[in-house]
């Protein structure tokens, strides 16, 4: 919570020098990339953790829903956990907004990185 009021403090305070966008501050992008790699990190976290109980994959299924019998598939990416019926009916357990929170936020995650160093790099070389 503090790192996203420090990123919309930054957001609110930041002037255009005579009119002329500009890269943002290590600083600036350092927070961007901790706040959404937490948010990575916690869809993934939910999405792994969302067909993983200590029940029967049979118990786990019912729980959810799904009638007849079950087997339960796993993918690490897409995050994915399925109960399938003998049928082939499958009922997905995890949620379906944590595959684009991860897939949105991995690349968000590496422009943050990546133009953080930039223009740090900038900044050191211009101070030289």
């Amino acid at each position: 919570m503090a790192t996203a009021v420090a990123l919309a403090w930054r957001a609110w305070h930041r002037r255009p020098v005579d009119g002329w966008w500009r890269l943002p501050s290590p600083g600036t992008c350092g927070l961007v990339a901790a706040l959404t790699g937490s948010a990575v990190l916690g869809a993934y976290a939910w999405g792994a953790m969302s067909g993983f109980y200590i029940l029967d994959p049979d118990q786990m299924c019912a729980a959810r829903g799904a009638a007849g019998d079950h087997v339960v598939t796993r993918l690490t990416l897409p995050v994915s956990s399925q109960c399938v019926t003998s049928g082939g009916v499958g009922t997905e357990l995890v949620p379906g907004w944590v595959n684009p929170v991860i897939f949105l936020g991995l690349p968000l995650l590496v422009l943050s990185l990546m133009t953080g160093a930039y223009t740090g790099v900038r900044r050191l070389a211009a101070l030289r």
